[in-house]
């Protein structure tokens, strides 16, 4: 059974005015979150939120159900992980500004968090494809898990080699998780499910895969993991603001 928190956790989460930074805004002026769902604008202009986004969220919250908001991802086997839960990934709690939320298909274990981000180019040579199968089959080898964005590419070639050599490893999408992005690799996210590893994601149900989900989503990428590791990619890559997210994390 979900406790309140999560249920309104999810709830503030479908608004996209509501990041990280204003929902911490909330979490340290009201007792629970509850609470901040049905408070006053005079009650929330006290927390420090701004007065177009106060109204906003009184305009938003009239449209959101967060009963049964929750009852969908019940319905679809999809857990959430808040930043207060004791099972959220204690390596991500260290980065700047961590998701509040995560949505989560498989299972996320301890061991997991002995991981390793490996990311690179959607357009992969030869030597590339070479020295991503080498590197996973022996980060395999030494129990550790391989994090990567299931994109085309490298990405998707370090899901598949982890899998193949019977390891663990952990997906992170830049869309809801009731979409597989991109659709090319819902194959390799199902044997990812079928007890090999996890498949995240911050934004609620239906958010597509938009441009600018990317490069936020990589500081979560970088952020479950010891170390990233760069295949190959463009000097404009995605796996390079991964990478950058890497250096800034420490």
């Amino acid at each position: 059974m979900p406790n309140q928190n999560q249920i309104y956790f999810n709830a503030f989460n479908q608004m996209s005015q509501i990041g990280s930074v204003r929902l911490r805004r909330l979490l340290n002026f009201f007792p629970e979150l509850k609470t901040a769902w049905q408070a006053t604008a005079s009650e929330l202009l006290q927390t420090g939120l701004e007065e177009p986004i106060i109204q906003e969220l009184l305009l938003r919250r009239r449209e959101i159900d967060p009963e049964a908001e929750f009852a969908k991802l019940e319905s679809k086997n999809i857990k959430l992980l808040t930043f207060l839960d004791q099972n959220y990934p204690p390596l991500l709690k260290e980065i700047p500004n961590p998701p509040m939320v995560l949505y989560l298909l498989g299972e996320l274990l301890a061991r997991d968090q002995q991981a390793i981000a490996v990311v690179g180019s959607r357009k992969t040579s030869p030597y590339g494809e070479q020295v991503v199968y080498d590197l996973v089959r022996d980060l395999v080898r030494a129990n550790l898990t391989v994090v990567s964005g299931l994109a085309l590419g490298i990405d998707a070639l370090a899901h598949r080699t982890a899998v193949e050599f019977d390891g663990r490893t952990v997906a992170v999408l830049a869309c809801g998780l009731d979409s597989i992005y991109p659709a090319n690799n819902r194959i390799i996210a199902e044997k990812i499910l079928s007890g090999h590893g996890a498949i995240l994601s911050e934004l609620p149900l239906g958010t597509p895969p938009l441009k600018h989900h990317f490069p936020h989503r990589n500081r979560i990428i970088s952020g479950l993991a010891w170390g990233t590791v760069v295949i190959e990619a463009a000097t404009d890559s995605g796996a390079l603001i991964t990478a950058t997210h890497a250096l800034e994390q420490n």
